[in-house]
C-alpha cells in the first residue's frame, strides 16, 4: 500500500532537486525521495549496528600503484586472512601502473569494517573507500 505525503520546500531547493533527479534519470520525485530515504536507513542501520555481529555487506574500492613495494602482496594477504568474508573481487588495470580493486564483502559487521579499514589504510593505497551496503532485508 502506498501512502501519499506532502512536503514543503523553498523554490530554489526544489529547482536544484529537480535538476538532480533529471540528471540521475528518475521518472519522478517520489522515486528519488524513496531512494534518499533508503540511503539514510542503510546509514542508520550501520550507525546503530555497525560494530556488532549482525550480517552485513559492503563494497571496498582501492586504487594503488601495483609497482609499490609489496603492496599487492599485502592486499592479497589481508584478503586471504578474511577469505570467508570476500564474496567477489574485481581487479582492473587502469594504466601501466595503477590498478583498481573492488571487493564485495559479506559477514559480521565488525569483521567487514576491520578488513576494509586495513585495506584502505595500507601504505601505498592512493585512494580507498569502504561503502557500507545492505542485504536489503530491512528495506521495503
Amino acid at each position: 500500500m502506498l501512502e501519499r505525503v506532502g512536503i514543503s520546500l523553498e523554490d530554489s531547493l526544489l529547482t536544484q532537486f529537480d535538476r538532480l533527479i533529471k540528471r540521475r534519470g528518475y521518472a519522478n520525485r517520489s522515486e528519488a525521495i524513496r531512494d534518499l530515504i533508503r540511503e539514510q536507513m542503510v546509514q542508520q542501520e550501520w550507525a546503530e549496528h555497525g560494530k556488532d555481529n549482525t550480517e552485513r555487506v559492503a563494497v571496498v574500492m582501492l586504487v594503488y600503484d601495483h609497482d609499490s613495494s609489496s603492496l599487492a602482496q599485502k592486499l592479497t594477504h589481508i584478503q586471504h586472512e578474511h577469505h570467508g568474508t570476500v564474496v567477489s573481487a574485481l581487479h582492473v588495470h587502469l594504466d601501466p601502473h595503477n590498478c583498481l580493486e573492488v571487493l564485495i564483502l559479506r559477514g559480521d559487521a565488525s569483521e567487514i569494517l576491520s578488513m576494509g579499514e586495513n585495506l584502505v589504510s595500507a601504505k601505498g593505497v592512493k585512494f580507498g573507500k569502504v561503502v557500507p551496503a545492505t542485504t536489503g532485508r530491512n528495506l521495503r
